[in-house]
């Protein structure tokens, strides 16, 4: 005979496991990329709810944000335009300029006729001798309209292609300051008694300045081609003009630049007076 199994073997068939005793089977071991997926899930949810957290917080202060600045932008704005659309050119803005010029220009005019209405009702000593010398000025200081025969200068830049293809010389190509200084010093030098550019009366505080291609006249910018007409007699004018060596030069960039120059005698022009205000305005030293 075989060997019989004991009673007390569980493994033995009819055997019964002793009180107490733990199972001999254990539960299945997970292998270890399972374990570092488990982690890693983890990990990935912990910064999920930091961020969901984090975006909580910011996304209405955003909003906050951006609703402040509207509403800063509206109270600026008080019903107006805060990005008015640019100029198309820098002609439409000399015009822009110019019509608010001559809008002021009126205005003077207007406060001039008031403070003559309350001067003429003063009767003083010696006011009537003042007030005589005062309007013996007025011509030589140009503020009484004038006609006669003269001559007229019109300065133009040079044509479009050739300015385009001048290059680092296109300052040659167009007409500055000192050019329209040139005819009116030797338009003067010649006899001119009376004296407009752009139909604007010049006087003795008139200043020309030259702002990039367009050119300052009592604070109204122009674009060219430029006017001047002065009265006086027409041919000692020409001489004159043809004997500056300023307006020569002038001449010499006619020919290789093809600026525009023209002369033109005319048997009646008309000088307006002039309006604007005759305050001088000088440098003084710092205290």
């Amino acid at each position: 005979m075989g060997e019989d199994a004991t009673p007390d073997d569980p493994a033995a068939p009819g055997g019964r496991a002793r009180h107490g005793d733990a199972p001999t089977h254990k539960a299945p071991r997970r292998p270890g990329w399972w374990n570092r997926l488990l982690r890693a899930e983890e990990r990935r949810a912990r910064q999920r709810r930091s961020q969901s957290w984090w975006w909580r917080l910011c996304t209405p202060a955003a909003f906050a944000a951006a609703g402040a600045l509207l509403m800063t932008s509206q109270i600026n704005a008080g019903g107006t335009d805060l990005r008015p659309g640019r100029y198309d050119s820098l002609a439409d803005l000399a015009e822009r300029q110019s019509d608010r010029v001559q809008a002021l220009r009126q205005d003077v005019t207007r406060l001039n006729g008031e403070i003559e209405q309350l001067t003429s009702g003063i009767d003083e000593a010696g006011l009537s001798e003042v007030q005589a010398e005062v309007e013996a000025l007025q011509a030589p200081a140009g503020l009484t309209a004038v006609h006669g025969p003269g001559l007229t200068v019109t300065l133009d830049d040079a044509p479009a292609s050739i300015r385009e293809s001048a290059g680092d010389l296109v300052g040659d190509a167009i007409v500055h300051q000192q050019d329209i200084q040139a005819v009116v010093n030797a338009l003067w030098a010649g006899g001119a008694e009376a004296m407009t550019i752009q139909d604007q009366r010049v006087v003795s505080t008139t200043g020309i300045k030259c702002v990039g291609n367009t050119v300052i006249l009592h604070g109204v910018p122009y674009s060219p081609p430029y006017r001047i007409s002065a009265i006086g007699d027409a041919d000692e004018m020409r001489r004159s003009l043809l004997g500056s060596a300023y307006v020569q030069g002038y001449l010499q960039a006619v020919e290789v630049w093809q600026l525009g120059w023209d002369v033109e005698e005319e048997d009646d022009i008309s000088v307006p007076a002039y309006e604007g205000s005759m305050e001088l305005r000088y440098a003084r030293p710092a205290a």
